[in-house]
């Protein structure tokens, strides 16, 4: 019986690229039911957080999920300092939510884990992905302002990050960004981060 995963994450960029970028763990019988973000471009805060878990967990009352995830940007900071004010909400839902919950990172933003599978994503944009070192995804500073400055023209959208994400390999990423690793662990196993 496959474990079912609900995340909980920042953007719709995240709501449209997820999916795709966890699709080849139904394989190993994880299955990514739901990408859930806050409405009207609210903040994803502890409080915020707590809602949408909590929305989440009384939803799907039938089918409850195994695993809630919470994915949030690190912006560059430290992700333990970044992910320590939402750490309290595993103690807090504990007598009312029985799914496990798990936390992640991206280090800047979700977009640094497309530089991962350079290949793809250079034949998706059609040229060369510019000055930065794709080896490190984790470490390219900004990577969605320099994601969009390649695309050009061709705007940067919710709909174009789920597009793209659909075009990359999710084992090459795995293999190159730390941080999409921790997050495919935090789906699958546990977390190796804040709120151990």
């Amino acid at each position: 019986m496959p474990k079912h995963v609900i995340v909980v994450a920042t953007r719709k960029t995240e709501q449209h690229a997820l999916p795709h970028l966890v699709s080849h763990l139904r394989e190993r019988d994880v299955s990514v039911d739901e990408v859930r973000i806050p409405s009207r471009n609210q903040t994803l805060d502890p409080r915020m957080a707590e809602r949408l878990i909590k929305a989440v967990w009384y939803e799907n009352a039938d089918a409850s999920p195994d695993k809630i995830v919470l994915l949030v940007d690190a912006d560059g900071s430290s992700p333990d300092d970044v992910l320590a004010p939402f750490t309290e909400l595993s103690r807090r839902l504990n007598d009312e939510i029985a799914a496990t919950l798990q936390y992640a990172y991206a280090q800047y933003h979700l977009e640094a884990w497309y530089f991962a599978d350079a290949g793809n994503l250079r034949k998706f944009i059609g040229r060369s992905l510019g000055n930065v070192d794709t080896s490190k995804p984790d470490e390219i500073p900004d990577p969605k302002s320099h994601l969009k400055k390649l695309l050009g023209d061709h705007r940067y959208t919710a709909r174009s990050s789920g597009e793209i994400a659909s075009k990359l390999d999710a084992r090459t990423i795995e293999q190159r960004s730390p941080s999409f690793k921790g997050f495919l662990d935090a789906v699958m196993n546990g977390s190796r981060h804040a709120g151990e």
